[in-house]
């Protein structure tokens, strides 16, 4: 028979073709980034590969696999983190703004059976998580102002949004990682415009309020500290009386005859009292 076959080419490369149809149709590679569900007539043999979380690498069971030829198919599912890139979406925030907002959410395939029996393809589930993500998206930013996206808020949408996509997600095999707003803008014309001043209002009513708040501090401030001086000044007087009568007759002693005479020595002024006037009487000496 061999030789027979040495003799015929055409027979040994029909076989040898043979051979290798039946070889690749039974060995399979399995990569580590794809789960391989193993069907037959429609019915799940085995899964290879799954996705366990925190499996190191090299010790997921991807590599050569072995399948009944002709008979099993493969369902190839990624292991990674696939991407749902939302369209644009027109939301209506609860202060009657018309948001146009994009979005995507990232997910990964954890339970390849469900996967495959509730929607056979990577494909489906994306197909069918892109409009949950939308109503999810106009629901949770119907709720809010539009200011709500511009604070520390948002953080807490997102997590809401995750929330209720991540219920839906697992009907279909998959886990929501994470949900993000990548823009959210108000519809050029008359609505921005208006938003924009609606904004300038506000901070400029803000800042008129701090301005009070900042002159009612100060006021209050200084009354204390005029309080405290003159409560200072009192205990000060009463301790020595004829001393602090002499030091307000300094004070005012320079104030009349040095500052004044400093500002008016261009022009030149006088000042005449007579020698017993009570003002003057710290010059007659004790």
């Amino acid at each position: 028979m061999i030789q027979r076959l040495a003799r015929n080419p055409f027979a040994l490369g029909f076989l040898a073709i043979v051979l290798l149809i039946l070889i690749t149709s039974t060995l399979t590679v399995v990569p580590e980034s794809k789960q391989a569900v193993i069907v037959r007539f429609g019915t799940v043999q085995r899964i290879i590969n799954p996705f366990r979380a925190g499996q190191p690498f090299g010790s997921t069971g991807a590599g050569l696999i072995a399948r009944l030829p002709f008979f099993d198919d493969i369902v190839w599912i990624d292991k990674r983190i696939q991407s749902i890139d939302l369209e644009r979406q027109q939301v209506l925030s609860t202060d009657q703004l018309r948001l146009q907002v994009d979005a995507f959410a990232r997910y990964r395939v954890v339970d390849p059976l469900r996967m495959y029996i509730s929607a056979r393809t990577e494909e489906n589930v994306s197909v069918r998580l892109k409009p949950i993500l939308g109503s999810a998206l106009r629901n949770e930013l119907g709720r809010r102002p539009f200011a709500a996206l511009l604070s520390p808020e948002r953080g807490q949408m997102m997590q809401n949004i995750k929330t209720s996509l991540d219920r839906v997600a697992r009907q279909y095999g998959a886990q929501v990682v994470d949900v993000r707003i990548k823009r959210a803008d108000l519809p050029e014309g008359t609505p921005l415009d208006s938003a924009f001043q609606r904004m300038k209002t506000a901070r400029e009513q803000e800042a008129r309020s701090i301005r009070a708040e900042g002159l009612k501090q100060a006021q209050i401030i200084r009354a204390e500290a005029d309080a405290q001086a003159a409560k200072t000044y009192a205990a000060a007087f009463n301790q020595d009386p004829v001393f602090y009568e002499f030091y307000r007759a300094m004070q005012s002693y320079e104030v009349t005859f040095i500052d004044n005479g400093r500002q008016n020595s261009m022009g030149g002024s006088s000042v005449i009292l007579s020698p017993d006037n009570r003002y003057l009487k710290e010059f007659m000496g004790r």
